[in-house]
């Protein structure tokens, strides 16, 4: 009598073929988030002390920006918006003209970086997965960590939703440290001091960021 044999289980690197490696990003993409911001500053005739002064940031991370010498982290970004009444996903990926988006594998646009304060380490790569949609709340992001010596800490408002497709994860939300692997997930209020990055080399996730 022959037995039935289970499916096996699936790969990990499955999640390599669904999600690809994200592609070293394109001068003009990374250079695009600075631009905007500076952009959006002129067109409300706010100076770079004005922002500072709305923001918490320093005069020179304002100038660091905007001249691409450092790439912003996204709780950055969202601070930025918020200060410059200005959508997160417009900065983020420009301003989105459509009800709806469908985005193939191929035709995935937008691809930034974002470094440490000073701008000398690489923290992740990001990618917005929807950057067509008009007037969006949340952003869909396919993240790759890198694994860095120094926590960059991040607080900002919102929430944001995480799911590990490859490699390890390292997370802390407020005081409490978590080991993340292939298929965890984390839910949190982006309010809370958090902290992400790759426990070896580097760990890709799906994120979806929620301004509030």
């Amino acid at each position: 009598m022959s037995q039935e044999k289970s499916p096996p289980p699936i790969h990990m690197d499955y999640f390599e073929d669904l999600t690809g490696k994200i592609a070293k990003p394109a001068d003009r993409a990374v250079e695009s988030i600075g631009q905007r911001v500076r952009f959006i500053r002129e067109h409300k005739g706010l100076s770079l002390e004005a922002l500072a002064n709305l923001t918490g940031f320093e005069v020179a991370l304002l100038a660091a920006i905007e001249s691409n010498q450092a790439q912003p982290q996204l709780g950055t970004v969202i601070k930025l918006s918020k200060a410059l009444d200005s959508a997160f996903g417009r900065l983020v990926s420009g301003v989105g003209q459509r009800l709806y988006s469908i985005t193939r594998r191929t035709e995935r646009k937008v691809v930034s970086r974002s470094t440490s304060r000073r701008g000398h380490q690489k923290l992740y790569t990001y990618m917005s997965l929807a950057p067509e949609v008009k007037g969006r709340h949340m952003e869909a992001l396919l993240v790759q960590l890198e694994e860095v010596p120094h926590e960059e800490e991040s607080v900002h408002d919102g929430e944001e939703f995480i799911y590990v497709l490859e490699g390890t994860v390292k997370m802390r939300i407020g005081e409490e440290r978590f080991e993340l692997q292939p298929g965890d997930s984390a839910y949190y209020l982006s309010t809370i001091p958090h902290v992400l990055r790759a426990a070896k080399g580097r760990a890709t996730i799906l994120a979806v960021l929620y301004e509030g």
